[in-house]
C-alpha cells in the first residue's frame, strides 16, 4: 500500500452475465484462490460474492453476481436470484459484462443490454469476451462488433478466464480506472463471504460436479454446526435439503458410496482453504417446501419477495 493515501485507488467492480458465462471462474483466477463455486450447471451462484484484490496502488472489490436469466414468474427462488444479481451492480463504479463467445449470444444477454441502456448512469461498462480459445478470430471479431454496436462499452477485453489469458490486462485496466480513495479492507482480506456459507458452497459444488444431470437445481446445502477445537481442527455438520424422496437415493448412492465421495472431496477442499483438519458430516433431508421457507433465503442474502 502506498504511504500516501491520496494516491491510492478503491472501487467496486461487478461481474454480470448469463449463467455459465464464466464469472466465478474469472473471479477465482483474479483472486488466486476459490471464493466462488464453479459448476457446469446454470444458476450455480445464488448470492453476491465479494472478492478483494490488490493491483498496484488499487484495492478492487469484485462482486460476482448470480447469472441473469429470464426468471419464471411462478418460481420465487429464480426471481430472488435475478433480483440479487441486479442489486449487485448498484454500488459498483465499473460493471463487466462477461459473454461466453463459444456459444450463440442468448436472449438473456440481450435483456441485460437493454437494462444497461435504461440504468447505466454514472458507471463504466466493460465488455469481456470469454472462452476466446474456443472460437475462430473472425467470428470473435464479429461478436465484438455486434455487441459494441448494441451498447457503447468503455472498453472490450478478450480472454480465457479458465486459462488466464487476457486476465492480467483486464485487472490492470480496472486498477487504473477505479476512483481514487482509501482502501476499505486490510491487505490480507480476500472475501466477505462467511466461512460457514463458503463451506456450504463447496459441498454444493461437489454435488453438482459428481452427480451432474441427476441432481435437481432445487437443492441447497446449509452449515448447521461449526465447532472449533483447541488443536485447530473444525467439526462441521451440514444438511443437504432436497425436494423429492427419489433424489435422496441418488445423493446417498449404493451403500452410501456417493455421499462419502461428496463428503471426502468437500472436506479435502475445505482443508486446503482453511489450512486445518476438517471433520465433515453430511445429512440429507427431504423438504418439499424448502424453496418457500424464508429462513433459507436469509442465509443467502436473498429477498423472497423480489
Amino acid at each position: 500500500m502506498s504511504d500516501d493515501q491520496s494516491q491510492n485507488r478503491f472501487g467496486f467492480v461487478a461481474l454480470i452475465g448469463e449463467p455459465n458465462a464464466g464469472k466465478s471462474t474469472l473471479l477465482n483466477n483474479i483472486m488466486g484462490t476459490k471464493v466462488s463455486i464453479v459448476s457446469p450447471k446454470a444458476q450455480t451462484t445464488r448470492t453476491r460474492v465479494l472478492g478483494v484484490a490488490i493491483e498496484g496502488n488499487a484495492q478492487i472489490v469484485f462482486v460476482d453476481t448470480p447469472g441473469i436469466f429470464e426468471a419464471s414468474k411462478k418460481n420465487k427462488m429464480e426471481r430472488a436470484i435475478v433480483a440479487s444479481a441486479w442489486e449487485g451492480i448498484a454500488d459498483a463504479e465499473i460493471v463487466i459484462l462477461l459473454v461466453d463467445v463459444s456459444k450463440k449470444i442468448g436472449h438473456s444477454t440481450e435483456l441485460i443490454l437493454e437494462r444497461l441502456k435504461q440504468d447505466g448512469h454514472n458507471k463504466r461498462f466493460i465488455l469481456a469476451l470469454n472462452k476466446i480459445d474456443r472460437i475462430k478470430r473472425d467470428a470473435l471479431l464479429d461478436i465484438s462488433a455486434k455487441l459494441n454496436d448494441a451498447y457503447n462499452f468503455d472498453a472490450t477485453f478478450m480472454l480465457s478466464a479458465l486459462k488466464g489469458n487476457g486476465v492480467n490486462d483486464l485487472v490492470k485496466y480496472l486498477s487504473e480506472n477505479v476512483p481514487q480513495g482509501i482502501w476499505h479492507y486490510p491487505e490480507d482480506h480476500l472475501t466477505d463471504m462467511p466461512m460457514r456459507l463458503m463451506a456450504a458452497e463447496i459441498t454444493r459444488e461437489k454435488l453438482f460436479k459428481l452427480i451432474h444431470q441427476e441432481v435437481p437445481y432445487g437443492l441447497t446445502v446449509e452449515t448447521q454446526k461449526w465447532d472449533s477445537f483447541d488443536d485447530g481442527s473444525i467439526k462441521i455438520d451440514q444438511t443437504i435439503f432436497i425436494n423429492r424422496e427419489a433424489h435422496k437415493k441418488i445423493i446417498l448412492g449404493k451403500g452410501g458410496s456417493m455421499i462419502k465421495k461428496i463428503g471426502s472431496q468437500a472436506r479435502h477442499e475445505m482443508e486446503q482453504i482453511l489450512e486445518t483438519t476438517i471433520h465433515l458430516k453430511l445429512f440429507v433431508k427431504v423438504s418439499e417446501g424448502w424453496m418457500d421457507d424464508e429462513d433459507h433465503y436469509d442465509m443467502w442474502g436473498l429477498n423472497p419477495n423480489a
